[in-house]
């Protein structure tokens, strides 16, 4: 896995699923979302940042942020993480993080 991608995985009339693909070492820089998220670590290990505290997640390790938190992640792996976002988020806000690889 060389480049970060975001796909959308499903989009029903409660939730959207999103899939993120973090290639080791890359990081999403420090944003927010408008409503609680849950992110899930699929494969690899990620630590996920909430004010310059690092929560380590490994493999099939989940966190509950709630709306306006600020927070960002950095791969300490090569990683698959799913992000759950409720119906009122957008996919495309997710898409505008900035990232560095």
């Amino acid at each position: 896995m060389n480049e970060f991608k975001v796909q959308a995985i499903f989009n029903d009339s409660y939730s959207k699923e999103i899939q993120i693909l973090m290639p080791k070492g890359s990081m999403m820089q420090e944003h927010s979302a408008p409503a609680p998220i849950i992110v899930q670590v699929l494969k690899g290990e990620i630590d996920f940042i909430i004010d310059n505290k690092a929560n380590n997640l490994k493999e099939f390790d989940c966190i509950r942020v709630k709306a306006n938190i600020a927070h960002s992640l950095i791969a300490k792996d090569n990683s698959i993480i799913r992000l759950s976002l409720f119906k009122n988020d957008t996919f495309s806000r997710v898409c505008s993080v900035k990232i560095k690889q």
